[in-house]
């Protein structure tokens, strides 16, 4: 069960040594095994932090976060939103303490969170609050709520009536909501509606809704993964259950958030930190300045994914630029990473004094354990990093719909290239996937999931809800994953043409190839991503009609082939193909970065094609694997 507040769950035995220590009960309740528990509020002790610039890290206690969800909670109620698990509320915010405190006030009462978030766009904006019946959102910043009110304004969210806003505002915005139906609300006025007509909480049970988590989707409308309060805490309490013993976390902890919180990963990041007594500070909004605030933090746990880490380990390599400093930094690693085989993460050899203490210290200089996930991390980024950075770096793999993870490398482990073994609260199985030559009985197959954290569906949407869900309750993944002896698990393929960049996000190339073939000169394209890139490059086959004349237009000339090879061509075709995405609502991370222009065409006979004229993804890939390695390259 989540928590209405930041309370911790504690046995029979301890509550009676808290109880000695002054500590008092505020719940008494059951776990899911109905083995009785107590909950009792952390008090005094920091939970929330953030900073303004160039200041030191500021707290909020945990009983102050306590009583202003409280508060916050009691407006929603006594606005006349019900305490129950069918009312769903918007939080449109960057992370920051203000969430966490909306976040908990919805579960004091038994409501449901819905987080938004600016990647969606527009559209998948309205079709959430539409999908949700979201008559209140929670914004953090004016711009934001100037976005909902034009959707209000054009009526294409007639659901919509409050908005709360956690910054200042000016009376011109509260005239814009008034004219179009909506009231605007200071975050402040509401905790003092709250506290002056204080509810009693009306926490809910472990099978209630407790968040509706929108994925971006690849094609078509976003999906709604409705997650209950049994599947987040079996989920944290699976983590916490994997490395308890060796790297638990502790009330001395201290996380930095910077994460989306409107998605899973970071999550349940913060319930496995809030369930400690442990403490969390926010960045400042700005990814430019995270090395300042983590030097200001100096946190112990950083949960993190593979596009930061890659960036890591580029400015460590790029500093080793004589031969004698690249032999060192390789020389050190090899000494370092020798200790990690044997078991030993440590930041106070000889070689962290001496090569690696720079990089430490731009993270604050105390991490103790790093969790990585949303992407695959490559193996020699990760080999580099366990032993440059002198602390366990544990990779996790999951999908939203599963609330988070499913798997989780192990304490001890060393090795790379897997996602380590099915956490306690799921088990993992593979299924046959006759079509692309995966087989159960040879330990590979798309990876399926059953367990406490899988998802109860998609709201309001049963067909896609079927087509995750099969009807013993294994949740289908997509992706093609394979057995290794120890027994961890290895994603090897995409059962479909959809992939995950470095960040997180899904891509479905064939939606943005369709958007690219309409420019002029463009005849053919293949979008290519790679889950260890951050970013998208692609193969553009010319139109060898339409070439010749958008070539002399820009007063050049020559065959096709020179064309083909000509810079000043190839720069004018992704601009081109890049204004194309942009009018056609492509997201920036969906825009190709680099192309390289081939002069063949992609054909049944060369085997690029299938008979129905579709490209076969795998074999483009193989065939211009070179040119591909040369467009990352040149990116670099």
């Amino acid at each position: 069960m989540m928590m209405p507040g930041p309370y911790m769950m504690v046995s029979r035995g301890d509550y009676k040594c808290l109880k000695k220590q002054g500590n008092v009960p505020l719940i008494f309740s059951r776990t899911l095994k109905h083995q009785f528990i107590y909950l009792y509020i952390l008090g005094d002790g920091p939970c929330l932090g953030y900073r303004k610039p160039n200041q030191p890290y500021q707290w909020l206690s945990y009983k102050q976060v306590s009583d202003r969800a409280e508060y916050l909670g009691s407006a929603l109620i006594h606005r006349g939103l019900k305490a129950s698990p069918e009312q769903l509320v918007g939080i449109f915010a960057q992370n920051r303490p203000e969430w966490i405190i909306a976040e908990y006030a919805c579960y004091t009462f038994s409501m449901v969170v819905v987080p938004l978030y600016d990647t969606l766009g527009p559209e998948a904006l309205v079709f959430i609050i539409n999908k949700a019946d979201l008559s209140t959102v929670i914004c953090d910043r004016p711009d934001r709520a100037h976005v909902l009110l034009s959707n209000c304004e054009k009526s294409l969210t007639p659901v919509l009536n409050t908005i709360i806003l956690m910054d200042p505002f000016n009376t011109e915005l509260k005239e814009r909501g008034a004219n179009c139906g909506v009231e605007i609300l200071s975050l402040q006025e509401a905790e003092v509606l709250g506290k002056e007509n204080l509810r009693k909480p009306i926490p809910p049970q472990p099978e209630d809704l407790s968040v509706v988590c929108f994925t971006s989707g690849t094609t078509g409308d976003p999906k709604g993964a409705m997650l209950t309060h049994e599947n987040v805490i079996a989920d944290a309490a699976a983590f916490i259950k994997s490395f308890e013993s060796t790297f638990g976390p502790v009330p001395e902890d201290i996380s930095i958030s910077f994460l989306p919180l409107a998605h899973m990963f970071e999550r349940v990041v913060q319930t496995v930190m809030y369930n400690s007594g442990a403490r969390v500070g926010f960045f400042q909004g700005d990814i430019r300045l995270l090395p300042d605030d983590m030097k200001a933090l100096r946190p112990t746990v950083f949960p993190v994914v593979p596009r930061l880490l890659n960036r890591v380990y580029d400015k460590v390599q790029s500093e080793a630029q004589t031969p004698f400093k690249k032999w060192l930094l390789n020389f050190a690693v090899n000494r370092k990473f020798s200790e990690v085989k044997q078991g030993i993460s440590r930041n106070d050899s000889i070689w962290d004094k001496l090569i690696f203490h720079k990089v430490q210290g731009t993270m604050g200089g105390r991490v103790r354990v790093m969790v990585t996930g949303a992407a695959p991390i490559s193996p020699t980024v990760l080999n580099f990093l366990r032993a440059a950075l002198g602390c366990p770096i544990f990779e996790a793999y999951g999908q939203t719909e599963c609330t988070a993870g499913c798997t989780f490398s192990m304490p001890g482990d060393w090795t790379s290239g897997h996602v380590g073994p099915p956490i306690t609260c799921n088990i993992v199985k593979l299924a046959d996937v006759e079509e692309m030559n995966y087989f159960a009985s040879n330990g590979e197959g798309e990876v399926c999931i059953k367990g406490k954290n899988v998802f109860k569906g998609y709201l309001k949407d049963p067909e896609k809800t079927a087509e995750a869900l099969d009807e013993t309750g294994w949740l289908h993944t997509g992706d093609i994953g394979r057995w290794l002896p120890s027994g961890a698990l290895k994603i090897i393929d995409r059962k479909k043409n959809i992939f995950k960049l470095a960040q997180g996000e899904y891509i479905a190339p064939e939606k943005i190839e369709n958007v690219y073939v309409r420019s002029g000169p463009v005849a053919q394209v293949f979008v290519h991503g790679d889950s260890l890139k951050s970013c998208l490059v692609g193969i553009v086959v010319p139109d060898p009609e339409v070439l010749p004349d958008f070539a002399a237009k820009k007063g050049i000339k020559g065959s096709f082939e020179d064309l083909c090879k000509n810079k000043d061509i190839k720069k004018a075709i992704q601009e081109d193909m890049l204004k194309l995405g942009r009018e056609s609502g492509l997201q920036s991370f969906e825009q190709i970065k680099n192309i390289h222009l081939h002069p063949e065409q992609f054909t049944i006979e060369n085997g690029l094609l299938t008979p129905t004229l579709k490209a076969k993804r795998a074999e483009l890939t193989k065939v211009f694997k070179a040119e591909i390695d040369k467009l990352y390259v040149s990116l670099q």
